[in-house]
């Protein structure tokens, strides 16, 4: 996300390479270096989240939804300070309320090495480092069940709160129409090439030289050969303040966490069809 997750995971990876260096292991344990990588994984996660537990969240962290958002996600103590119980959970018109006792730890995208986000135009990816945003709403998006979960989250005298859970179908979201295309275009081969423009600007990393950027254009024919791998089951989506409706344009952001992973889609919709017409990587 910023600087704060990298410094908190190079902590975790510094933390357990140095473990790896011992000479000599206790006979009832087993060194991270052989274990299977699931358990490896699960080890980095443990250790990450008892790092952040231990290091209390910085106030300069509130000012930012995206620094406060990775705390929340990683930091138990703090997620359960941070809502408001009883939680109103709001699905088909009915509300219902979960108590601190009920509440179970949500992490959202920390045990994957990604996340996606949604923008409109270049103006409103700025807001993701606006201190005056006081609103955002997290939403994980189901394809397999149809359904948006949104948690939102407003800042209440200066510290970001989670305020409301609340389920919506897919069709009934700000981006119901983006979203459908997009499905389609993550699972239908043939569907994805025919909603490639004619040509498609494409910026990415000059293979001849480690430190420059090319820029080029992909068409149909050539597109198979840079098609990212994309997520077709779940994918989340921040929006940064209000959302809005009817945009003609959608930013498909995926990036990585801590590993460098940086894909940026841009698609418009003309004639009440979507189609790509940048890729940045």
């Amino acid at each position: 996300m910023n600087r704060l997750l990298f410094l908190a995971l190079a902590s975790v990876l510094l933390m357990l390479s140095c473990g790896g260096k011992k000479e000599t292991a206790p006979a009832e344990e087993t060194p991270v270096d052989t274990m299977p990588q699931a358990i490896q994984d699960t080890v980095a996660e443990d250790t990450l989240e008892q790092l952040i537990a231990q290091t209390p969240m910085p106030r300069a962290a509130d000012e930012l939804f995206d620094d406060f958002l990775f705390n929340f996600s990683a930091n138990r103590q703090l997620q359960m300070e941070r809502v408001a119980f009883p939680l109103p959970v709001i699905r088909n018109g009915k509300t219902t309320y979960t108590s601190k006792n009920e509440w179970r730890m949500e992490r959202f995208f920390m045990r994957q090495d990604f996340y996606t986000v949604l923008f409109d135009n270049d103006q409103q990816m700025e807001l993701v480092k606006d201190t005056s945003v006081s609103e955002a709403t997290v939403e994980k998006i189901y394809f397999n069940t149809g359904a948006v979960m949104q948690y939102q989250f407003k800042r209440v005298k200066g510290a970001w709160m989670l305020l409301e859970i609340k389920t919506e179908p897919i069709a009934a979201n700000h981006n119901a129409s983006f979203l459908e295309f997009y499905h389609q275009f993550v699972t239908d081969s043939i569907f994805q090439i025919e909603s490639i423009g004619h040509t498609v600007r494409f910026v990415g990393p000059d293979p001849d030289d480690d430190f420059a950027r090319m820029e080029g254009i992909l068409t149909p024919d050539t597109w198979p050969a840079f098609a990212p791998e994309l997520p077709d089951r779940m994918i989340y989506n921040v929006v940064y303040g209000k959302a809005t409706r009817d945009s003609k344009q959608k930013i498909f952001v995926m990036r990585g966490i801590a590993n460098g992973l940086e894909v940026e889609m841009t698609f418009r919709c003309e004639d009440e069809r979507w189609q790509l017409v940048k890729l940045t990587n």
